[in-house]
C-alpha cells in the first residue's frame, strides 16, 4: 500500500499561476525602511518629537479645606498659538464621589479618565465599596506608567471625598503621583499659584473657598494667552460632588475691576489739566 505524503510538502502547488516562486514574490523579502543619516539617534528622535509636539495651554487648580475639596478650571483648547475651542470640559467626573483635572493633551486625559472611570465602577462592583481616591490614582499612575516614553501628555489631578475624608493626588504620564493639599496644574499654573498661595486657609467655608478658586482662574487667563473660557468650579464633599459655577472671564473682569463712570464735569477737568 502506497501512503499519500502531499499533505506534508512545503512547496505550495501551481495552480495555473506560473511557478510558486512567482506567487511568493513580494513575501519573501523583509519590509525595510532608510535610517535618518544621523550619528546621534537619540538625540535625532527627540528633536523629531519635539518638532511635532503641539504647544498647548490650560490652568487648573485643587485645594483641601475644612468641608471638602475645591476644584476649578477653564475651558479653553489650544493648537499653538490657535484657540481651538473654548468650552472644553476639564473637569471631568469620574464617579459621584470623584473628580479628575485635565492638562495636556485633551484626547489623552478624556480617554484615561474614561478608562479610569470603567476601572472604579468594576472595583465597586467586586468589592462592593467604592474605591479610595488614594487607590483610584494609583490606578492611573500605574496605568501611564507602562506607557511611558510613548508620547503621552497627561498632567491631571484625581480629588474627591472616600472613608478617609478628602483627598487630593496629583498624577502625570510618567507615572509620577503626589498627594498634596493643593496643586495648580497646566500654563497659567504660576498665575493662580500666586493667587492660590496668599488667599489658601484651611478653615475657610465653601462660598469663601469657591471665590478663591474663581479669582485664581480668572488671574490666570488674564496674564495666560493659553488659558480662558469659562471658569468652573465644582466642590467634592461627604455627599458628593456638586457644580457651583462657570462664569465667563470676560465677565469676571468687569466683576472684579469695575469699570467706573465718568461725568461730564470730570472729563472737562481731566482735560483741562492735561
Amino acid at each position: 500500500m502506497k501512503l499519500d505524503t502531499s499533505g506534508f510538502e512545503t512547496s505550495m502547488p501551481t495552480i495555473g499561476f506560473g511557478s510558486s516562486n512567482d506567487m511568493l514574490d513580494g513575501f519573501s523579502t523583509v519590509p525595510s525602511f532608510d535610517l535618518p543619516r544621523t550619528t546621534d539617534f537619540d538625540g535625532f528622535q527627540k528633536e523629531a518629537v519635539q518638532m511635532v509636539k503641539p504647544a498647548k495651554g490650560t490652568t487648573t487648580l485643587a485645594f483641601i479645606f475644612k468641608e471638602g475639596v475645591m476644584v476649578a478650571a477653564d475651558s479653553r483648547a489650544s493648537m499653538g498659538g490657535y484657540i481651538s475651542s473654548q468650552s472644553v470640559k476639564k473637569i471631568i467626573e469620574i464617579n459621584p464621589y470623584m473628580l479628575g483635572t485635565m492638562a495636556g493633551g485633551a484626547a489623552d486625559c478624556q480617554f484615561w479618565h474614561r478608562n479610569l472611570g470603567i476601572k472604579c465602577r468594576l472595583h465597586e462592583l467586586a468589592n462592593k465599596r467604592r474605591i479610595s481616591v488614594s487607590g483610584a490614582s494609583k490606578l492611573l499612575a500605574n496605568m501611564l506608567y507602562s506607557y511611558r516614553g510613548m508620547g503621552l501628555s497627561v498632567g491631571t489631578m484625581i480629588a474627591g471625598w472616600d472613608e478617609t475624608g478628602p483627598g487630593l493626588y496629583y498624577v502625570d504620564n510618567e507615572g509620577g503621583r503626589l498627594k498634596g493639599d493643593r496643586f495648580s496644574v497646566g500654563s497659567g499654573s504660576p498665575y493662580a499659584y500666586g493667587v492660590l498661595d496668599s488667599g489658601y486657609k484651611f478653615d475657610m467655608s465653601v462660598e469663601e473657598a469657591s471665590e478663591l478658586a474663581r479669582r485664581s482662574i480668572y488671574h490666570a487667563t488674564f496674564r495666560d494667552g493659553a488659558s480662558g473660557g469659562v471658569a468652573s468650579v465644582y466642590h467634592v464633599g461627604p455627599n458628593g460632588w456638586k457644580k457651583l459655577s462657570g462664569d465667563d472671564v470676560g465677565e469676571l473682569h468687569y466683576h472684579y475691576y469695575p469699570v467706573e463712570t465718568a461725568t461730564a464735569e470730570q472729563v472737562m477737568e481731566e482735560a483741562a489739566a492735561e
